[in-house]
C-alpha cells in the first residue's frame, strides 16, 4: 500500500502536543482517528516530522502514513478536513517513495518563535505570541546568537527524546528580526532537542532585557548543563514552519 506524505497546520493551544498520549487530546491522536474513520480500518498510524509540545503550533508540519487502500491524493485533504477539528488542517498530500518516513527522512526543520514586544498585550495574539512588555535590545540578542550556528552539543538548552540520546545537533541558520512590534526568532536545524528552541529564546530575552551579558550565551553552550541556561519561553509563541525532506 502507498505511503502518503502530507503537510499540515494546526493551532496547538487546546492539544497536549503532537504525540499520542493515553486519555489526552493530541494532534497525532486526532489525525489517526480521522484516518481510521476515512479508511474504515482499526488504526492508521501517523508519523510526524516534529513532536511539538503542548501549546505549540505548526504551519508546515509533515506527516506520513501508509494508506490501507488506493485513494486519490487530491481528495485526501478535503476528506480529512471534514473529519478533523477546525484547529487541524491538511494543506496538501502526495504519494511518497516506499521508504519515506516523515521523521527520519527530514533533512531539516525550521521553527519560528514570535515575541510581542510592547507595553500592552494583544487581545488577538495572546494564543500565538509571548508578550514581553519591557523593550528588548535586538542588537544584544543578535550578537548573542552569532555563535549558535554549526554543530554543537546543545545539552544546556534541551533534552533528547530518549534518556542517554545524543544532544548534538547542527543549526544551519539562526536569525532574529523585527516585524512591527514583534521580535521573531527563526532557527533551521537538522533536528531539535525537547525544549531547545524555547530555552534558547528564553535565554535571549534575558540578554535582550539586560539581565545577562552577551558573552554568557557562548558560556552556556559550553557548559552542557540545562541549569546554566535561562527560563524556557512559553509554548504559544512557537511555530514549526517548515520541514525539508
Amino acid at each position: 500500500m502507498p505511503i502518503i506524505k502530507a503537510v499540515i497546520e494546526y493551532d496547538g493551544t487546546d492539544f497536549y502536543g503532537f504525540q499520542r498520549q493515553p486519555s489526552r487530546v493530541t494532534i497525532q491522536g486526532e489525525l489517526e482517528r480521522a484516518l481510521t474513520n476515512l479508511f474504515k480500518q482499526d488504526i492508521v498510524k501517523v508519523i510526524g516530522a516534529g513532536r511539538t509540545d503542548a501549546g505549540v503550533h505548526a504551519t508546515g508540519q509533515v506527516i506520513s502514513f501508509q494508506s490501507p487502500e488506493r485513494f486519490p491524493t487530491d481528495r485526501i485533504p478535503p476528506a480529512m478536513n471534514g473529519l478533523l477539528p477546525k484547529t487541524i488542517r491538511i494543506k496538501s498530500a502526495e504519494e511518497a517513495p516506499g521508504k519515506f518516513h516523515a521523521r527520519y527522512s527530514a533533512k531539516s526543520r525550521t521553527y519560528e518563535y514570535v515575541i510581542l514586544n510592547r507595553e500592552t498585550p494583544s487581545a488577538i495574539l495572546g494564543r500565538y505570541a509571548w508578550h514581553v512588555a519591557k523593550p528588548l535590545d535586538l542588537g544584544l540578542m543578535q550578537a548573542a546568537s552569532e555563535g549558535m550556528a554549526g554543530k554543537h552539543d546543545f545539552a544546556s538548552f534541551g533534552m533528547p527524546d530518549k534518556p542517554g540520546g545524543s544532544t548534538i545537533r547542527e543549526i544551519f541558520d539562526f536569525r532574529i528580526r523585527t516585524k512591527k512590534d514583534s521580535v521573531c526568532v527563526t532557527i533551521r536545524a537538522d533536528g531539535f532537542l525537547r525544549g531547545m528552541v524555547r530555552t534558547m529564546v528564553g535565554t535571549l530575552v534575558e540578554i535582550g532585557r539586560g539581565k545577562r551579558e552577551v558573552a554568557e550565551m557562548a558560556e552556556i553552550l559550553k557548559a552542557c548543563d540545562r541549569r546554566a541556561a535561562g527560563v524556557s519561553a512559553p509554548p504559544q509563541g512557537l511555530f514549526l514552519t517548515k520541514v525539508e525532506c
